[in-house]
């Protein structure tokens, strides 16, 4: 399986004006509505966001969103547990992140993305890569 940043870098990349570095890479699941959702790619650089939906295949679905920092009005970043007293959020809170962004003319996005220390995730992914050096 490919890696991140071999899959989205080069669509991400296209998005770039002159001068401008891609400075990361992670996916996020997006949620739409309240029963409607699906994968996003987010590029960070040096000067905005780049959010770039997936389609069910993980692919690039249409035009990638460009957010700089003047278009964010608020952004709240918390658990993805959602502060519920039960073991499922409390794993929740600790493995994942919850970002929302409200955006200047309106919009919002409700990203939810996987925190990438500890053993869980973050060990198995230095395993991967100490394996491969």
């Amino acid at each position: 399986m490919a890696d991140l940043d071999s899959t989205y870098r080069p669509e991400l990349e296209r998005h770039l004006d002159a001068g401008e570095e891609l400075r990361g890479i992670c996916v996020a699941s997006q949620q739409k509505g309240l029963f409607k959702g699906g994968a996003a790619a987010i590029g960070v650089t040096d000067r905005r966001l780049l959010v770039q939906e997936l389609d069910r295949r993980g692919r690039p679905d249409g035009q990638a969103l460009s957010i700089p920092p003047e278009r964010i009005a608020e952004a709240k970043a918390g658990g993805a547990g959602g502060g519920w007293g039960t073991l499922e959020s409390a794993i929740a809170d600790r493995t994942a992140v919850r970002l929302k962004l409200r955006l200047t003319d309106g919009s919002k996005l409700n990203l939810m993305l996987m925190r990438g220390e500890g053993r869980v995730l973050g060990g198995s992914a230095a395993a991967r890569r100490s394996a491969a050096a």
